[in-house]
């Protein structure tokens, strides 16, 4: 999934590439962040052993982690840096896309 995620986030680099090295560089960190928030996400739910209270909490409290790591990473990229928030936005949707179409197609 997250290897998915970056392809999409060089894949879109690629394509913005085209407009410019700011909205290249905003598409690919768009995309990077969900691919950021996934790993986080994954680490903290198979973190360890444990019954299904544990695990349910691990897995609550890393999808909280994804979406702060998320929107951190979206007011980083668009206040801080100041990159074209069009360009971050499609990098954002288009990564979390792959995860919704990873679950719609598995084996």
């Amino acid at each position: 999934m997250i290897l998915l995620q970056l392809s999409m986030a060089a894949l879109l680099g690629l394509v913005f590439l085209t407009q410019g090295r700011r909205e290249a560089l905003a598409a690919f960190a768009g995309a990077a962040i969900v691919a950021l928030g996934t790993a986080l996400l994954a680490a903290r739910t198979f973190s360890g052993l444990g019954g299904a209270g544990l695990t349910m909490g691990r897995l609550m409290s890393g999808m909280v982690l994804k979406w702060m790591a998320i929107l951190g990473g979206l007011v980083a990229i668009l206040g801080q840096f100041k990159l074209p928030p069009l360009a971050a936005i499609t990098g954002l949707v288009a990564a979390y896309a792959i995860n919704l179409l990873a679950f719609r197609f598995k084996g």
